[in-house]
Protein backbone atom coordinates (compact mmCIF):
# COMPACT_ATOMS: atom_id res chain seq x y z
CA UNK A 1 0.00 0.00 0.00
CA UNK A 2 2.60 2.22 1.11
CA UNK A 3 4.52 1.28 -2.54
CA UNK A 4 1.41 2.05 -4.82
CA UNK A 5 1.09 5.75 -2.56
CA UNK A 6 4.90 6.53 -2.95
CA UNK A 7 5.09 5.25 -6.58
CA UNK A 8 2.66 7.50 -8.06
CA UNK A 9 2.04 10.19 -5.02
CA UNK A 10 2.71 13.32 -7.51
CA UNK A 11 -0.47 12.24 -9.58
CA UNK A 12 -2.62 10.54 -6.31
CA UNK A 13 -5.12 13.07 -4.83
CA UNK A 14 -6.18 11.13 -2.18
CA UNK A 15 -7.33 7.30 -1.40
CA UNK A 16 -9.87 5.41 1.04
CA UNK A 17 -10.69 2.09 2.23
CA UNK A 18 -14.53 1.19 3.08
CA UNK A 19 -17.16 -1.54 2.44
CA UNK A 20 -18.82 -1.43 -0.46
CA UNK A 21 -21.84 -3.94 -0.68
CA UNK A 22 -22.94 -5.79 2.40
CA UNK A 23 -25.56 -8.72 2.29
CA UNK A 24 -26.91 -9.31 5.83
CA UNK A 25 -29.31 -12.05 6.54
CA UNK A 26 -32.02 -12.01 9.46
CA UNK A 27 -32.31 -15.61 11.20
CA UNK A 28 -35.85 -15.51 13.24
CA UNK A 29 -33.77 -17.78 15.64
CA UNK A 30 -37.26 -18.72 17.57
CA UNK A 31 -38.98 -19.62 13.95
CA UNK A 32 -35.89 -21.51 13.11
CA UNK A 33 -36.42 -25.11 13.07
CA UNK A 34 -39.18 -27.74 13.01
CA UNK A 35 -39.44 -28.19 16.94
CA UNK A 36 -39.61 -24.23 17.58
CA UNK A 37 -42.71 -24.19 15.09
CA UNK A 38 -44.36 -26.77 16.78
CA UNK A 39 -43.89 -25.17 20.08
CA UNK A 40 -44.95 -21.55 18.82
CA UNK A 41 -48.40 -23.16 17.10
CA UNK A 42 -49.49 -25.68 19.87
CA UNK A 43 -48.16 -24.50 23.11
CA UNK A 44 -48.06 -20.29 22.52
CA UNK A 45 -50.63 -20.25 19.92
CA UNK A 46 -52.85 -23.37 21.17
CA UNK A 47 -53.44 -24.56 17.54
CA UNK A 48 -52.92 -28.79 17.10
CA UNK A 49 -52.49 -30.44 15.05
CA UNK A 50 -50.03 -28.52 12.52
CA UNK A 51 -52.09 -28.90 9.26
CA UNK A 52 -51.15 -27.40 6.17
CA UNK A 53 -54.30 -25.03 6.33
CA UNK A 54 -52.62 -23.51 10.31
CA UNK A 55 -48.98 -23.75 8.54
CA UNK A 56 -49.97 -21.23 6.03
CA UNK A 57 -51.97 -18.83 8.28
CA UNK A 58 -49.26 -16.56 9.26
CA UNK A 59 -48.14 -15.86 5.35
CA UNK A 60 -52.24 -14.90 4.37
CA UNK A 61 -51.39 -12.75 7.42
CA UNK A 62 -48.46 -11.37 6.81
CA UNK A 63 -49.71 -11.34 3.08
CA UNK A 64 -52.81 -8.94 3.87
CA UNK A 65 -50.33 -6.87 6.29
CA UNK A 66 -48.00 -6.20 3.15
CA UNK A 67 -50.66 -5.16 0.81
CA UNK A 68 -52.77 -2.60 3.26
CA UNK A 69 -49.23 -1.56 3.99
CA UNK A 70 -48.45 -0.47 0.70
CA UNK A 71 -52.32 0.89 0.01
CA UNK A 72 -51.96 3.05 3.32
CA UNK A 73 -48.31 4.52 2.19
CA UNK A 74 -49.64 5.11 -1.34
CA UNK A 75 -46.50 2.70 -2.64
CA UNK A 76 -45.91 1.16 -6.02
CA UNK A 77 -46.78 -2.12 -5.34
CA UNK A 78 -45.67 -4.26 -8.49
CA UNK A 79 -44.31 -7.86 -9.72
CA UNK A 80 -40.60 -7.27 -10.46
CA UNK A 81 -40.06 -7.13 -14.71
CA UNK A 82 -38.13 -9.71 -16.10
CA UNK A 83 -34.73 -8.99 -18.28
CA UNK A 84 -34.90 -5.17 -15.91
CA UNK A 85 -32.81 -4.83 -12.83
CA UNK A 86 -34.61 -4.35 -9.75
CA UNK A 87 -32.12 -1.22 -8.78
CA UNK A 88 -32.60 0.10 -12.34
CA UNK A 89 -36.88 -0.16 -12.24
CA UNK A 90 -37.04 1.33 -9.10
CA UNK A 91 -34.64 4.41 -9.63
CA UNK A 92 -37.03 7.09 -10.40
CA UNK A 93 -38.59 7.09 -7.36
CA UNK A 94 -35.82 7.13 -5.38
CA UNK A 95 -34.44 10.26 -7.37
CA UNK A 96 -38.43 11.47 -6.21
CA UNK A 97 -37.16 10.48 -2.72
CA UNK A 98 -33.82 12.41 -2.94
CA UNK A 99 -35.33 15.63 -4.30
CA UNK A 100 -37.58 15.85 -1.93
CA UNK A 101 -35.70 14.73 0.79
CA UNK A 102 -37.98 12.04 2.52
CA UNK A 103 -36.95 9.33 4.09
CA UNK A 104 -38.92 6.06 4.47
CA UNK A 105 -40.14 3.10 2.08
CA UNK A 106 -40.47 4.75 -1.90
CA UNK A 107 -41.35 1.01 -3.24
CA UNK A 108 -42.32 -2.66 -2.79
CA UNK A 109 -41.77 -5.49 -5.42
CA UNK A 110 -42.60 -8.83 -5.73
CA UNK A 111 -40.78 -11.57 -6.80
CA UNK A 112 -41.21 -15.47 -6.93
CA UNK A 113 -37.86 -16.94 -5.51
CA UNK A 114 -36.72 -20.38 -3.84
CA UNK A 115 -36.25 -20.20 -0.42
CA UNK A 116 -36.25 -22.46 2.84
CA UNK A 117 -39.51 -22.80 4.50
CA UNK A 118 -41.61 -25.93 6.43
CA UNK A 119 -44.01 -28.65 5.13
CA UNK A 120 -46.66 -30.08 7.19
CA UNK A 121 -47.02 -34.55 6.70
CA UNK A 122 -48.73 -37.28 8.00
CA UNK A 123 -45.94 -39.42 10.84
CA UNK A 124 -45.92 -42.86 10.80
CA UNK A 125 -48.59 -43.69 13.57
CA UNK A 126 -50.98 -41.42 11.09
CA UNK A 127 -53.52 -44.43 10.67
CA UNK A 128 -54.17 -44.87 14.55
CA UNK A 129 -53.63 -40.89 15.32
CA UNK A 130 -54.55 -38.87 12.36
CA UNK A 131 -53.99 -36.02 14.31
CA UNK A 132 -50.50 -36.98 14.64
CA UNK A 133 -48.25 -34.83 12.04
CA UNK A 134 -44.68 -33.92 11.33
CA UNK A 135 -43.28 -30.80 10.60
CA UNK A 136 -39.96 -31.35 7.62
CA UNK A 137 -37.53 -28.11 5.82
CA UNK A 138 -38.24 -27.82 3.01
CA UNK A 139 -36.93 -25.74 -0.17
CA UNK A 140 -40.06 -24.26 -2.04
CA UNK A 141 -40.82 -21.47 -4.67
CA UNK A 142 -42.73 -18.89 -2.89
CA UNK A 143 -43.59 -14.87 -3.01
CA UNK A 144 -40.79 -12.68 -1.57
CA UNK A 145 -41.26 -8.92 -1.02
CA UNK A 146 -38.44 -6.13 -1.66
CA UNK A 147 -38.71 -3.47 0.06
CA UNK A 148 -37.15 -0.60 -1.59
CA UNK A 149 -36.08 2.35 1.25
CA UNK A 150 -33.97 5.33 2.28
CA UNK A 151 -32.85 5.01 5.54
CA UNK A 152 -31.37 8.57 7.90
CA UNK A 153 -28.11 6.80 8.58
CA UNK A 154 -27.36 4.10 5.60
CA UNK A 155 -28.75 5.57 2.97
CA UNK A 156 -30.81 3.72 0.19
CA UNK A 157 -30.92 -0.19 0.58
CA UNK A 158 -33.26 -3.02 0.37
CA UNK A 159 -34.89 -5.20 2.76
CA UNK A 160 -35.88 -8.82 1.46
CA UNK A 161 -38.52 -10.82 3.77
CA UNK A 162 -39.76 -14.12 3.18
CA UNK A 163 -43.65 -14.80 3.23
CA UNK A 164 -43.54 -18.06 4.27
CA UNK A 165 -42.03 -18.96 8.01
CA UNK A 166 -39.23 -18.78 9.02
CA UNK A 167 -39.49 -14.79 7.49
CA UNK A 168 -36.02 -14.89 6.78
CA UNK A 169 -34.97 -11.33 5.82
CA UNK A 170 -31.58 -10.56 4.16
CA UNK A 171 -30.59 -6.52 3.89
CA UNK A 172 -28.76 -5.19 0.98
CA UNK A 173 -26.70 -2.42 2.03
CA UNK A 174 -23.69 -0.02 0.46
CA UNK A 175 -21.49 1.77 2.07
CA UNK A 176 -20.52 4.47 -0.04
CA UNK A 177 -24.17 4.85 1.01
CA UNK A 178 -23.82 5.24 4.38
CA UNK A 179 -20.45 7.31 4.20
CA UNK A 180 -22.52 10.40 1.70
CA UNK A 181 -25.04 10.38 4.70
CA UNK A 182 -22.19 10.95 6.84
CA UNK A 183 -20.55 13.61 4.87
CA UNK A 184 -23.72 16.08 4.35
CA UNK A 185 -24.58 16.50 7.75
CA UNK A 186 -20.83 17.73 8.72
CA UNK A 187 -20.70 19.71 5.54
CA UNK A 188 -17.64 18.33 3.74
CA UNK A 189 -18.41 19.04 0.16
CA UNK A 190 -17.97 16.04 -2.59
CA UNK A 191 -18.64 14.23 -6.07
CA UNK A 192 -20.10 11.19 -6.07
CA UNK A 193 -20.45 9.17 -9.11
CA UNK A 194 -22.42 5.59 -8.86
CA UNK A 195 -20.91 3.76 -5.77
CA UNK A 196 -17.56 6.19 -6.04
CA UNK A 197 -16.09 9.40 -4.49
CA UNK A 198 -14.51 10.98 -7.27
CA UNK A 199 -13.66 14.33 -5.32
CA UNK A 200 -13.55 15.98 -1.80
CA UNK A 201 -13.27 18.24 0.08
CA UNK A 202 -11.78 17.00 3.32
CA UNK A 203 -10.49 12.84 2.67
CA UNK A 204 -9.43 12.81 6.25
CA UNK A 205 -13.16 13.27 7.15
CA UNK A 206 -13.77 10.54 4.22
CA UNK A 207 -11.88 8.05 5.84
CA UNK A 208 -13.45 8.90 9.41
CA UNK A 209 -17.13 8.26 8.27
CA UNK A 210 -15.87 5.23 6.48
CA UNK A 211 -14.33 3.35 9.93
CA UNK A 212 -17.81 5.01 11.79
CA UNK A 213 -19.75 2.02 9.54
CA UNK A 214 -19.98 -0.28 12.98
CA UNK A 215 -21.97 -3.73 14.22
CA UNK A 216 -23.99 -1.69 17.21
CA UNK A 217 -25.07 1.19 14.85
CA UNK A 218 -25.96 -1.68 12.10
CA UNK A 219 -27.73 -3.77 14.24
CA UNK A 220 -29.65 -0.83 15.67
CA UNK A 221 -30.98 0.29 12.37
CA UNK A 222 -31.74 -3.08 11.08
CA UNK A 223 -33.55 -3.94 14.56
CA UNK A 224 -35.73 -0.88 13.47
CA UNK A 225 -36.38 -1.86 10.01
CA UNK A 226 -37.28 -5.64 10.83
CA UNK A 227 -39.99 -3.96 13.23
CA UNK A 228 -41.45 -1.81 10.41
CA UNK A 229 -41.55 -4.57 7.83
CA UNK A 230 -41.23 -7.97 9.54
CA UNK A 231 -44.11 -9.72 10.36
CA UNK A 232 -45.85 -8.42 13.16
CA UNK A 233 -45.99 -11.04 16.73
CA UNK A 234 -48.16 -10.06 19.44
CA UNK A 235 -46.33 -8.68 22.96
CA UNK A 236 -47.94 -11.95 24.68
CA UNK A 237 -46.35 -14.03 21.74
CA UNK A 238 -42.74 -12.28 22.36
CA UNK A 239 -42.38 -12.84 25.77
CA UNK A 240 -43.54 -16.49 25.54
CA UNK A 241 -40.84 -17.22 23.27
CA UNK A 242 -37.77 -15.47 21.35
CA UNK A 243 -38.28 -13.63 18.49
CA UNK A 244 -34.91 -11.84 18.01
CA UNK A 245 -32.96 -11.79 14.89
CA UNK A 246 -29.98 -13.16 14.42
CA UNK A 247 -27.82 -11.21 11.65
CA UNK A 248 -25.48 -13.01 10.02
CA UNK A 249 -22.89 -11.71 6.96
CA UNK A 250 -23.62 -13.35 4.41
CA UNK A 251 -21.53 -11.54 1.53
CA UNK A 252 -19.05 -8.88 1.98
CA UNK A 253 -17.27 -6.85 -0.50
CA UNK A 254 -14.39 -4.57 0.69
CA UNK A 255 -12.60 -1.99 -1.62
CA UNK A 256 -9.20 0.23 -1.46
CA UNK A 257 -9.68 3.19 -3.66
CA UNK A 258 -7.17 5.47 -5.65
CA UNK A 259 -8.64 8.87 -7.28
CA UNK A 260 -5.72 10.28 -9.63
CA UNK A 261 -5.56 13.45 -11.01
CA UNK A 262 -7.80 13.91 -14.41
CA UNK A 263 -5.58 14.45 -16.83
CA UNK A 264 -3.31 11.04 -15.41
CA UNK A 265 -3.20 8.24 -17.97
CA UNK A 266 -4.72 5.91 -15.51
CA UNK A 267 -6.76 3.46 -18.33
CA UNK A 268 -2.60 2.88 -19.68
CA UNK A 269 -1.52 2.39 -16.02
CA UNK A 270 -4.49 -0.50 -15.94
CA UNK A 271 -3.63 -2.14 -18.67
CA UNK A 272 0.26 -2.49 -17.67
CA UNK A 273 -0.82 -3.51 -14.26
CA UNK A 274 -3.54 -6.46 -16.63
CA UNK A 275 -0.46 -7.60 -18.22
CA UNK A 276 1.71 -7.71 -15.86
CA UNK A 277 -0.69 -9.73 -13.45
CA UNK A 278 -2.11 -12.47 -15.53
CA UNK A 279 1.77 -12.71 -15.92
CA UNK A 280 3.10 -13.13 -12.34
CA UNK A 281 -0.16 -13.88 -10.23
CA UNK A 282 1.27 -17.30 -9.80
CA UNK A 283 -0.41 -19.87 -7.34
CA UNK A 284 2.18 -18.91 -5.10
CA UNK A 285 1.75 -15.19 -5.07
CA UNK A 286 -2.02 -15.78 -4.92
CA UNK A 287 -1.49 -17.58 -1.75
CA UNK A 288 0.54 -14.95 -0.02
CA UNK A 289 -2.08 -12.26 -1.16
CA UNK A 290 -5.12 -14.75 0.10
CA UNK A 291 -3.58 -15.91 3.44
CA UNK A 292 -3.83 -19.10 2.56
CA UNK A 293 -1.64 -22.04 2.87
CA UNK A 294 -0.76 -24.24 -0.55
CA UNK A 295 -1.73 -28.16 0.69
CA UNK A 296 -3.45 -31.08 -0.71
CA UNK A 297 -6.45 -30.25 1.37
CA UNK A 298 -6.91 -27.04 0.10
CA UNK A 299 -10.71 -26.37 -0.99
CA UNK A 300 -11.63 -25.05 -4.01
CA UNK A 301 -9.26 -23.58 -6.71
CA UNK A 302 -6.81 -20.84 -7.63
CA UNK A 303 -7.64 -18.83 -10.69
CA UNK A 304 -6.54 -15.43 -12.20
CA UNK A 305 -7.90 -13.78 -15.66
CA UNK A 306 -9.19 -11.04 -16.96
CA UNK A 307 -12.91 -10.31 -17.93
CA UNK A 308 -14.64 -7.89 -20.12
CA UNK A 309 -17.98 -5.98 -18.23
CA UNK A 310 -20.35 -3.70 -20.07
CA UNK A 311 -19.20 -0.45 -21.56
CA UNK A 312 -15.60 -2.27 -22.54
CA UNK A 313 -14.58 -2.26 -18.95
CA UNK A 314 -12.29 -4.99 -17.94
CA UNK A 315 -11.62 -6.15 -14.42
CA UNK A 316 -8.20 -7.82 -13.32
CA UNK A 317 -9.58 -10.85 -11.18
CA UNK A 318 -7.95 -13.65 -8.89
CA UNK A 319 -9.98 -16.22 -7.09
CA UNK A 320 -9.24 -18.76 -4.19
CA UNK A 321 -11.92 -20.69 -2.34
CA UNK A 322 -14.94 -18.62 -2.29
CA UNK A 323 -13.01 -15.54 -2.10
CA UNK A 324 -12.05 -13.35 -5.04
CA UNK A 325 -10.31 -9.79 -5.57
CA UNK A 326 -10.61 -7.43 -8.79
CA UNK A 327 -9.11 -4.39 -10.23
CA UNK A 328 -10.84 -2.34 -12.35
CA UNK A 329 -11.18 1.50 -13.39
CA UNK A 330 -13.40 3.82 -14.74
CA UNK A 331 -14.03 7.67 -15.05
CA UNK A 332 -10.59 8.07 -15.95
CA UNK A 333 -9.46 9.12 -12.52
CA UNK A 334 -10.95 6.07 -10.56
CA UNK A 335 -8.82 2.91 -9.77
CA UNK A 336 -10.34 0.25 -7.71
CA UNK A 337 -8.76 -3.06 -5.41
CA UNK A 338 -11.87 -4.95 -4.49
CA UNK A 339 -12.25 -8.42 -2.25
CA UNK A 340 -15.56 -9.67 -1.89
CA UNK A 341 -16.36 -13.03 0.15
CA UNK A 342 -18.84 -15.25 0.30
CA UNK A 343 -17.82 -17.70 3.47
CA UNK A 344 -15.55 -15.67 5.79
CA UNK A 345 -15.45 -19.12 7.70
CA UNK A 346 -12.11 -19.53 4.97
CA UNK A 347 -10.49 -16.62 6.59
CA UNK A 348 -11.04 -18.58 9.88
CA UNK A 349 -13.96 -15.59 10.44
CA UNK A 350 -17.54 -15.99 12.03
CA UNK A 351 -20.27 -14.68 10.44
CA UNK A 352 -22.01 -12.93 12.99
CA UNK A 353 -22.39 -8.79 12.95
CA UNK A 354 -20.50 -8.36 15.61
CA UNK A 355 -17.67 -9.97 14.38
CA UNK A 356 -17.53 -6.86 12.18
CA UNK A 357 -14.65 -4.93 12.93
CA UNK A 358 -12.42 -8.60 12.20
CA UNK A 359 -14.10 -8.65 8.97
CA UNK A 360 -12.93 -5.29 8.15
CA UNK A 361 -9.09 -5.75 9.31
CA UNK A 362 -8.85 -9.11 7.63
CA UNK A 363 -10.12 -7.36 4.20
CA UNK A 364 -8.39 -4.07 4.64
CA UNK A 365 -4.79 -5.73 4.94
CA UNK A 366 -5.71 -8.48 2.12
CA UNK A 367 -6.36 -5.03 -0.08
CA UNK A 368 -3.29 -3.74 0.90
CA UNK A 369 -1.40 -7.41 -0.05
CA UNK A 370 -2.77 -6.64 -3.39
CA UNK A 371 -1.57 -3.32 -3.82
CA UNK A 372 1.99 -4.47 -2.84
CA UNK A 373 1.95 -7.04 -5.76
CA UNK A 374 0.58 -4.61 -8.27
CA UNK A 375 2.99 -1.32 -6.98
CA UNK A 376 5.83 -4.18 -7.15
CA UNK A 377 4.91 -5.33 -10.50
CA UNK A 378 4.01 -1.89 -11.89
CA UNK A 379 7.85 -0.19 -10.38
CA UNK A 380 9.70 -1.99 -12.73
CA UNK A 381 11.04 1.22 -14.35
CA UNK A 382 11.77 3.26 -10.78
CA UNK A 383 15.94 1.77 -10.84
CA UNK A 384 17.53 2.77 -13.46
CA UNK A 385 21.10 2.31 -11.80
CA UNK A 386 20.61 -1.26 -11.44
CA UNK A 387 19.80 -2.16 -15.11
CA UNK A 388 23.04 0.37 -15.49
CA UNK A 389 24.91 -1.93 -12.89
CA UNK A 390 23.90 -5.06 -15.09
CA UNK A 391 25.91 -4.53 -17.70
CA UNK A 392 29.13 -4.43 -16.01
CA UNK A 393 31.00 -7.07 -14.66
CA UNK A 394 31.13 -8.68 -10.98
CA UNK A 395 33.87 -9.86 -9.23
CA UNK A 396 33.30 -12.33 -6.75
CA UNK A 397 36.06 -13.36 -4.91
CA UNK A 398 38.65 -13.87 -7.91
CA UNK A 399 36.62 -14.75 -10.62
CA UNK A 400 35.07 -12.17 -12.78
CA UNK A 401 31.82 -12.84 -13.55
CA UNK A 402 30.70 -11.05 -17.18
CA UNK A 403 28.16 -8.29 -17.32
CA UNK A 404 24.28 -9.14 -18.24
CA UNK A 405 23.07 -7.45 -21.53
CA UNK A 406 19.61 -7.07 -22.44
CA UNK A 407 19.64 -8.85 -25.89
CA UNK A 408 21.38 -12.53 -24.25
CA UNK A 409 18.59 -14.58 -25.37
CA UNK A 410 20.06 -17.43 -22.91
CA UNK A 411 19.34 -15.16 -19.76
CA UNK A 412 15.98 -13.75 -21.31
CA UNK A 413 14.51 -17.87 -21.51
CA UNK A 414 15.64 -17.98 -17.91
CA UNK A 415 13.93 -15.47 -16.47
CA UNK A 416 10.60 -15.98 -18.39
CA UNK A 417 10.79 -19.82 -17.06
CA UNK A 418 11.35 -18.36 -13.62
CA UNK A 419 8.43 -15.81 -13.74
CA UNK A 420 6.30 -18.17 -15.72
CA UNK A 421 2.91 -20.01 -13.58
CA UNK A 422 5.02 -23.09 -12.80
CA UNK A 423 6.87 -21.79 -10.09
CA UNK A 424 7.29 -23.60 -7.36
CA UNK A 425 7.07 -22.26 -3.84
CA UNK A 426 9.15 -24.01 -2.97
CA UNK A 427 11.66 -22.88 -5.94
CA UNK A 428 13.33 -23.87 -8.68
CA UNK A 429 16.44 -26.48 -8.89
CA UNK A 430 18.93 -26.99 -11.91
CA UNK A 431 17.27 -29.90 -13.66
CA UNK A 432 13.79 -28.47 -13.01
CA UNK A 433 14.51 -25.37 -14.84
CA UNK A 434 16.63 -26.98 -17.51
CA UNK A 435 13.59 -29.64 -18.65
CA UNK A 436 11.49 -26.59 -17.87
CA UNK A 437 13.50 -24.71 -20.34
CA UNK A 438 13.83 -27.03 -23.09
CA UNK A 439 10.33 -27.72 -23.06
CA UNK A 440 8.88 -24.27 -23.13
CA UNK A 441 11.06 -23.18 -26.19
CA UNK A 442 11.64 -27.09 -27.65
CA UNK A 443 15.43 -27.22 -27.46
CA UNK A 444 17.43 -30.03 -27.12
CA UNK A 445 20.11 -31.07 -24.34
CA UNK A 446 22.84 -30.25 -26.89
CA UNK A 447 21.42 -26.92 -27.91
CA UNK A 448 21.21 -26.01 -24.13
CA UNK A 449 23.19 -27.75 -21.85
CA UNK A 450 23.00 -28.26 -18.20
CA UNK A 451 26.50 -26.84 -18.08
CA UNK A 452 25.42 -23.33 -20.04
CA UNK A 453 22.62 -23.38 -17.30
CA UNK A 454 24.45 -23.47 -14.33
CA UNK A 455 27.12 -20.57 -15.94
CA UNK A 456 23.90 -18.55 -16.52
CA UNK A 457 22.48 -19.31 -12.69
CA UNK A 458 25.79 -17.99 -11.17
CA UNK A 459 26.05 -15.00 -13.45
CA UNK A 460 22.42 -13.85 -12.18
CA UNK A 461 23.44 -15.05 -8.63
CA UNK A 462 26.65 -12.97 -8.46
CA UNK A 463 24.33 -10.12 -9.78
CA UNK A 464 21.99 -10.07 -7.16
CA UNK A 465 19.16 -11.39 -9.09
CA UNK A 466 19.04 -14.87 -7.79
CA UNK A 467 18.58 -16.87 -4.26
CA UNK A 468 19.39 -19.70 -2.73
CA UNK A 469 16.18 -20.98 -0.70
CA UNK A 470 17.77 -21.43 2.68
CA UNK A 471 20.74 -24.33 2.39
CA UNK A 472 18.85 -26.00 -0.44
CA UNK A 473 19.98 -26.15 -3.86
CA UNK A 474 16.95 -24.29 -5.06
CA UNK A 475 17.02 -21.05 -6.67
CA UNK A 476 14.02 -18.60 -6.82
CA UNK A 477 14.29 -14.30 -8.12
CA UNK A 478 15.07 -11.84 -5.71
CA UNK A 479 12.90 -8.55 -5.60
CA UNK A 480 15.30 -6.78 -7.89
CA UNK A 481 15.53 -9.94 -10.19
CA UNK A 482 11.54 -9.80 -10.69
CA UNK A 483 12.20 -6.51 -11.57
CA UNK A 484 14.55 -6.82 -13.57
CA UNK A 485 12.82 -10.11 -15.25
CA UNK A 486 9.90 -8.20 -16.21
CA UNK A 487 11.42 -5.14 -17.48
CA UNK A 488 13.65 -7.38 -19.68
CA UNK A 489 10.69 -9.66 -20.61
CA UNK A 490 8.27 -6.67 -21.76
CA UNK A 491 11.24 -4.92 -23.63
CA UNK A 492 11.59 -7.94 -25.83
CA UNK A 493 7.88 -8.34 -25.68
CA UNK A 494 6.38 -5.35 -26.61
CA UNK A 495 9.36 -3.82 -28.78
CA UNK A 496 11.92 -6.46 -29.63
CA UNK A 497 9.05 -9.07 -30.45
CA UNK A 498 7.36 -7.02 -33.30
CA UNK A 499 10.34 -5.43 -34.53
CA UNK A 500 12.74 -8.85 -34.78
CA UNK A 501 9.61 -10.28 -36.92
CA UNK A 502 9.93 -8.07 -39.08
CA UNK A 503 12.63 -7.65 -42.65
CA UNK A 504 14.88 -5.53 -40.24
CA UNK A 505 16.18 -9.09 -39.15
CA UNK A 506 18.99 -8.76 -42.13
CA UNK A 507 21.80 -6.29 -41.32
CA UNK A 508 21.98 -3.97 -44.85
CA UNK A 509 24.82 -4.03 -47.28
CA UNK A 510 27.38 -0.76 -46.66
CA UNK A 511 27.20 0.11 -50.44
CA UNK A 512 23.24 -0.54 -50.56
CA UNK A 513 21.09 1.62 -47.65
CA UNK A 514 17.85 0.37 -47.40
CA UNK A 515 15.23 2.97 -49.01
CA UNK A 516 12.99 2.81 -46.57
CA UNK A 517 13.04 5.52 -44.01
CA UNK A 518 11.97 3.70 -40.86
CA UNK A 519 14.24 0.56 -41.85
CA UNK A 520 17.21 2.94 -42.09
CA UNK A 521 16.01 4.76 -38.86
CA UNK A 522 15.86 1.20 -37.13
CA UNK A 523 19.39 0.32 -37.81
CA UNK A 524 20.91 3.72 -37.01
CA UNK A 525 18.83 2.99 -33.32
CA UNK A 526 19.93 -0.91 -33.11
CA UNK A 527 23.87 -0.08 -33.59
CA UNK A 528 23.36 3.21 -31.19
CA UNK A 529 22.15 1.05 -28.74
CA UNK A 530 25.04 -1.54 -29.48
CA UNK A 531 27.62 1.77 -29.08
CA UNK A 532 26.26 1.89 -25.93
CA UNK A 533 26.17 -1.20 -24.05
CA UNK A 534 29.63 -1.61 -25.24
CA UNK A 535 30.63 1.57 -23.33
CA UNK A 536 28.86 1.17 -20.55
CA UNK A 537 30.52 -2.75 -20.14
CA UNK A 538 33.88 -1.36 -20.71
Amino acid sequence: METFAKLYGSVLVFFYHCFDRLVIHGYLLGLSRPGNVVFYFRDVLGLSPITPEVLARPTHEYQAWVEAYARQHRLPFEWAPKGVRKEDFVRPWLQRMERQNRYGVYCILKSKERGNTFRSCPSSFSASCPEDRLLRRRQSCFTHYYFYLRDKTLGPMVAQVASYLPFAMTFYLNGHSFIAQQLRPAGVAFRQKQNAFLSVSDPAALKKAADRLRAPLLRERLDYWTAQLGPQFPPSVRRAMNLNRFYSLTQVEYCLNFIFRRHFPIHHLFQRSCDLGLARLTADHLSQIFGFRLTRRLKGFLDSSLRQIEHGHHVLRAACKKTWIKSYEKFSTFLRLEVCSNCLPDFGLRKGLDHLEEVRLTLANLTDRFAAFQASSLNVHGDFPLFQRLALPVLVGQTKIPGIKIHDTRIIRLMEVLLHAGTLPTGWRSAQIHQAILTTFGLSASAYTLTQLRYDLRKMKAHGLLERCGQSYAYRLTSDGTKVALFFILFHRRVCGPLASSLFQRRPDPQSPPHSPIEAAYHRADQAIENVLQLVAA
